[in-house]
């Protein structure tokens, strides 16, 4: 998705967000406020220390040695056999989206089951 549609859009929620706390703009300039804040203080530290030197061939190399399809390549990278605390991250975060998710499945269950027997 192109930055120019993104931004606005993810402004346009965050002022709604915060406008729906109390109803009160209050609360959607000091977002604003704290935002500016985080651009100008955060935001260049953490690029200096994100974004590698050379980016392309960084994400060239990592490509080339990757046999993976596209959709796999970031979990494959991100637990790489170097990293086995991303993998147990990765794990916990798969048995909770099955947690949160049996409920509802049962619940469709449920009612698939009673319409049968009526």
């Amino acid at each position: 998705m192109p930055y120019r549609f993104l931004a606005p859009a993810i402004l346009l929620f965050c002022c709604i967000g915060a406008y729906s706390l109390q109803n009160s703009t209050f609360h959607v300039l000091q977002v604003a406020m704290f935002g500016v804040l985080g651009y100008i203080f955060v935001a260049p530290g953490l690029r200096g220390r994100a974004v590698p030197a050379r980016p392309a061939c960084s994400a060239r190399r990592w490509r080339s040695t990757s046999g993976a399809p596209c959709c796999c390549r970031a979990a494959i990278r991100w637990c790489s056999s170097q990293r086995p605390i991303s993998l147990g991250l990765l794990i916990t975060t798969a048995l909770l989206l099955i947690l949160m998710a049996l409920p509802s499945i049962k619940k469709a269950r449920q009612e698939a089951f009673q319409e049968e027997e009526s």
